[in-house]
């Protein structure tokens, strides 16, 4: 026997290697912007011994990789209707909650029921919007599973949907969303449209979990770094992205999201740190009341789903501020006013509480999971994964924010 323990240790060693997703590689090829990448890590040695706590999750994440395989690519130029640039490379949207006027024969000019969708804006025909989602969703899932796994397949499906998107001359977007969330009568796009580039981020975070694999060439990952300077340019210089930018509710929010996520994945630290420096005074502080309430957000007909959505924009930034070293969890005099925006939903995640102030319909309160994820590691004392298991259990356990944190909304 002693002459065989060689051997089987041998062949062992043969199979683990053989069998370990994306061997320890350069951290270059693994360093995330949004998703932390210690946390991955982890993640991903857990799943290699078959932690039993992540195995709904991760079974869900393969299972969708596997549908995602077969979906796309997407392209801009898919769309049946040119927008008003005649461009088709040009991204082109609808406002969700503006409708055809039914006392004006041809409907125009549209007009406003906040909180309704209308089902025409998320046509594929007319609009990018439904194409830009699934790209950012299945190219972060692709990206995730090639991770966790090393499976070629994920990595060359996550790249052919990013060359398609960005880099193909025939079929890539334009760095710009001038059309986004157009208004019928009114415009030919809006400042809220802006929002819709918020997608794109997923789809770049994909890029970077699968830059460990050979399926994008350097000289793409370089071309996909361009893309994202233009369109950071675009989002500091034109008018309607500045207007956007000067929104005093979650769309200020969430451009500041993309403004640090594309600074920072296009090198621009600079652009980045003043961006995180800036974050505290600039939506904090003017948009989160001492009790912790949002006075833009508690004034639409969904309160709780709008404050939900900016918390969420808010811990991304302060995530990311992380990246250029400044520190934007604890800000405030009186104590974080962050934690206190936290605190005041939090109770909200048990779904039998009901929500006290007006709305149209309620929440999923499942929202507020990932959320709780952010706030358990910013606020180790606050056991907020605790609050956390008062939401269904097949849903918890299945729910990505499991494997990795923080994720986009």
């Amino acid at each position: 026997m002693k002459k065989k323990l060689p051997i089987i240790l041998s062949l062992t060693i043969l199979i683990t290697l053989m069998c370990k997703p994306t061997s320890d590689v350069d951290d270059q090829y693994t360093e995330t912007i949004l998703m932390d990448a210690q946390h991955l890590e982890t993640t991903r040695a857990r799943i290699e011994k078959n932690d039993p706590q992540l195995r709904y999750a991760f079974d869900q994440l393969i299972e969708e990789a596997e549908m995602a395989l077969k979906e796309g690519p997407f392209s801009v130029t898919h769309k049946e209707k040119l927008p008003a640039s005649g461009d088709k490379h040009d991204y082109a949207s609808y406002s969700r909650y503006w409708w055809p006027d039914p006392n004006q024969p041809d409907g125009l000019p549209y007009i406003r029921r906040d909180g309704e969708t209308n089902p025409d804006s998320q046509s594929p025909k007319e609009s990018d919007r439904q194409r830009i989602g699934a790209l950012g969703i299945n190219t972060e899932t692709l990206g995730l599973a090639y991770y966790f796994t090393g499976e070629e397949k994920y990595a060359n499906k996550a790249a052919e949907l990013l060359r398609v998107w960005f880099l193909d001359e025939v079929t890539r977007m334009n760095p710009n969303v001038n059309h986004a969330q157009c208004r019928p009568g009114h415009n030919t796009g809006t400042k809220s449209g802006v929002l819709d580039g918020r997608l794109l981020v997923r789809a770049l975070e994909g890029s970077l979990l699968i830059s460990g694999s050979s399926a994008l060439s350097e000289a793409e990952l370089e071309r996909l770094q361009t893309w994202a300077g233009e369109y950071f340019n675009w989002l500091t210089t034109n008018e309607m992205a500045l207007e956007e930018a000067a929104s005093k509710n979650n769309h200020g929010s969430y451009y500041d999201v993309q403004a640090m996520y594309f600074a920072l994945y296009s090198g621009n630290h600079e652009a980045a740190t003043e961006i995180a420096q800036n974050f505290p005074q600039r939506r904090i502080f003017s948009q989160i009341k001492l009790d912790g309430s949002m006075p833009e957000e508690m004034a639409r007909t969904r309160p709780l789903f709008y404050s939900i959505y900016n918390l969420h924009a808010m811990f991304l930034v302060t995530h990311l501020a992380m990246k250029v070293d400044v520190d934007v969890w604890n800000a405030g005099e009186e104590g974080s006013r962050l934690r206190a925006g936290l605190d005041y939903l939090v109770p909200y995640t048990d779904p039998n509480k009901a929500w006290p102030h007006p709305t149209i319909r309620d929440v999923d309160r499942m929202e507020l999971f990932a959320i709780l994820h952010m706030a358990d590691r910013a606020y180790p004392d606050g056991n907020y994964l605790k609050e956390a298991e008062k939401l269904p259990l097949e849903k918890r356990q299945t729910h990505r924010a499991n494997l990795v944190s923080p994720l986009m909304r």
